[in-house]
């Protein structure tokens, strides 16, 4: 028996109940990837954010939470789109993005995610409802990864 789904949008990822080890502790490797990016993306983007409001006199002060996005939109969006798909944080715990068909991002993928990811972020009940999907689904997916069909996995003993 295969250890694939086999149908449907996800035929190409590791079934969960066929091959649990893809996806055993992913909820909570998920939060752990997601505080250390967290981290990664203040500590970049809080003195550029400094740096920008002193070059302009303060007024650059006022657009101090666009520019930590901005930031964390383009890290996320580079890394994921990236050989690895996976942001620093996910590589730290071992987990990676795959689309269904089981292959890694590509740039359009990973900019989409990051969109809906980044609208989930900024609307309190989404993100929470994204939470609950990653604990809830068989493939624990967020809501950017049940709308694109994408998954994060931990990552294959052969990456």
């Amino acid at each position: 028996m295969s250890a694939y789904a086999h149908s449907g949008p996800l035929a190409g990822l590791p079934d969960p109940e066929l091959d649990r080890r893809f996806y055993a502790g992913l909820p909570g490797r998920r939060l752990l990837a997601w505080l250390i990016d967290v981290a990664i993306i203040l500590l970049a983007g809080v003195p550029l954010a400094l740096v920008f409001g002193l070059l302009t006199l303060g007024f650059g002060f006022a657009l101090f939470g666009f520019i930590i996005a901005a930031t964390g939109f383009l890290y996320r969006t580079a890394l994921l789109a990236g050989p690895a798909s996976a942001t620093l944080g996910m590589r730290f715990t071992g987990i990676e993005f795959r689309r269904g068909n089981g292959e890694r991002f590509d740039a359009a993928t990973a900019f989409l995610h990051t969109v809906i990811y980044m609208i989930c972020i900024g609307f309190l009940p989404l993100q929470l409802v994204s939470c609950l999907t990653i604990a809830g689904t068989r493939y624990r997916q967020s809501i950017a990864d049940i709308i694109l069909g994408t998954t994060a996995i931990n990552r294959p003993a052969d990456s």
